[in-house]
This record gives C-alpha cells, structure tokens and sequence, in this order.
C-alpha cells in the first residue's frame, strides 16, 4: 500500500520500459542498461513495487496457444440503474474465469466485458448458462473479435 507521493523520474521509466518488455531481467542487466549500479536501481524497483506502480509480474500467454481462439468484446446495460443491482452484477461477473477484462463504461452500455472462448459453441454455453443467468441484465450486444491488430501491456 503507498505510504509516500512518490512520482517515477526518466530512471524509473527506464527501468519500467525494460521490465514491461522482460519482468525476468535481472538487476544487474537493468542498471547496465540505465547507467546505474545495481544497488540504487533495485532500490528504484522496490519502491515502485511498495508505491503500487509496479502491480504484479506475469507472463504473456499466447491465447490460441491455450485454447482460447475465440475473442468476444460484449457490451452490457443493465435494466435497473442503482447501487444494489451494479455490485452484484460486478461481483458475479468477476467471478467469472472467461472474462479476462471488464470495464464500467459510459454511453448506452454500462460494461464492457473482454471474453475468451476455444470456439463459438463454447461461446454459446456460457453466454447461455452463466452470463445471461445473472440478474439485472436489460441489453446486451457482443462483437467478435476477428483479428489482434495490437495487443500490449506496456503503458509507458
């Protein structure tokens, strides 16, 4: 949890650029990198992980590779608007292990829900059996997704 405001310098976005691009990069490769000893620039990485800059290390999984082909983006709006009906459709819908990203949006819908499927069958079912199921859903629209232009995870 942050103790202190604490705002990255031009070292501290050099070394989140490299770890965005390898978060196994040791150390020492880093401080290579950015003119810096070792020392200080593992101090840089601690305090960015202490600060909540740097959430979590993970691996980038090709998607198809693992069964999940199929990409559906589906809108959501609810048909009643209050604070009751929006948590329990939150906590429902994240629960859900398809949705890999979900969104509160504003404009005709009130959520956006990044699905992952094997096919349009398995689809289907879970549209069918578990999202649909889920009470306080007024509309719903999905798109499918036909192919990745860009995808990332580096934001700076």
């Amino acid at each position: 949890m942050p103790t202190e405001n604490y705002t990255p310098d031009e070292k501290d976005l050099s070394i989140l650029r490299l770890l965005q691009k390898d978060a196994k990069m040791s150390v020492r490769d880093i401080s290579a990198r950015i003119n810096l000893s070792p020392t200080p620039t593992h101090e840089r990485i601690k305090r960015m992980e202490k600060q909540g800059i740097i959430k979590e290390y993970t691996a980038v999984v090709d998607r198809k590779k693992v069964n999940k082909g199929m990409m559906v983006i589906c809108m959501i709006a609810l048909n009643v608007h209050n604070k009751k009906t929006a948590g329990k459709f939150i906590e429902e819908v994240s629960r859900l292990k398809e949705v890999v990203e979900f969104y509160n949006i504003s404009g005709d819908f009130d959520f956006m829900l990044k699905i992952l499927a094997p096919n349009m069958d398995e689809f289907h079912e879970f549209f069918i059996n578990k999202l649909s199921e889920i009470e306080g859903i007024g509309q719903t629209k999905s798109i499918f997704v036909m192919s990745s232009i860009k995808e990332s995870a580096q934001i700076v």
